[in-house]
């Protein structure tokens, strides 16, 4: 009999196209709100639409959760067709999201929703993992429980180029942004299992601090499963790019090293030039 399980997931998840294609993921999108209209990421409006917003009005976009309406709508379309479902969401601590996915899930049935407790390809790595045990013939339900383990072992973190963003946003103050220009510090992000803090705080030139802070994410390879890794970025010159990839292999042999642009939702938190390492480890990531 066939397993007629599929794997969905936000716009958050940052996939690209081919590889939601590859492993056969759906994903439903995240608004984005600007000049009071609301957009949906990834199909209605990219990062470069709101950085142009920031320097045209001095104001960020925003983002927003899929509505309960919406996810049951979007869920309808797979349990009518005989599937069951494993989401796996932006975490819970950070967004409505996961809450209106989960009362939609139990409106319509057969829907196993999973707090990835991460965000973007954090995510994106969980809902590949997913993929790959459906392929293999794991129930819905199993899956989603395995899944929801591996969210602890999920490393995500990034290095910011500018504080503008988040200062714009009331995530940081003025005074702390002012500091970071004048010492030329780029703090990293760093996602807990419940929370979003700031990590290390390099000093120096962008590309240097990106490979710093590659090197210590990797430096216990014993503990990093080598399946694959994301860079995801918020916008960077290719030269960058590859910088980063280079760095990555000069570490690590990993199978893939997998690039993908952030999308809208975590862009206009973020600001250009955010550029992130995320990987599985083969023990939690926080104990």
């Amino acid at each position: 009999m066939e397993n007629k399980v599929i794997i969905t997931t936000d716009s958050t998840a940052d996939l690209t196209p081919e590889l939601l294609e590859r492993y056969h993921i759906q994903v439903v999108p995240l608004g984005i709100e600007m000049d009071g209209k609301v957009y949906r990421d990834g199909l209605d409006v990219v990062p470069e639409d709101l950085y142009e917003y920031y320097a045209r009005t001095g104001q960020l976009a925003h983002s927003s959760a899929a509505s309960i309406g919406e996810y049951e709508d979007f869920f309808r379309k797979f349990t009518e067709e005989g599937y069951e479902i494993v989401h796996v969401a932006l975490a819970e601590f950070l967004s409505c999201t996961q809450r209106n996915a989960r009362l939609a899930a139990e409106e319509v049935g057969n829907v196993f929703v999973v707090d990835s407790h991460r965000l973007s390809t954090g995510i994106g790595l969980l809902a590949i993992r997913a993929s790959e045990l459906a392929q293999q013939g794991m129930d819905a339900q199993t899956i989603a429980q395995t899944v929801g383990e591996l969210a602890y072992n999920t490393d995500v973190s990034f290095v910011l180029d500018t504080l503008e963003y988040m200062c714009a946003g009331g995530r940081c103050s003025s005074v702390a942004k002012f500091g970071a220009n004048l010492l030329k510090i780029k703090p990293q992000i760093v996602v807990y299992d419940d929370r979003m803090d700031t990590g290390k705080k390099y000093r120096g030139k962008i590309t240097a601090c990106r490979s710093q802070c590659i090197e210590e994410q990797l430096s216990n390879i014993d503990d990093i499963e080598l399946d694959r890794i994301f860079i995801t970025h918020s916008g960077m010159p290719q030269e960058e790019i590859d910088a980063v990839v280079e760095k990555v292999k000069s570490i690590a042999d990993f199978k893939e090293v997998l690039v993908t642009r952030a999308g809208c939702v975590i862009s206009c938190h973020c600001g250009p030039g955010t550029c992130g390492i995320l990987f599985m480890r083969k023990s939690k990531v926080f104990d």
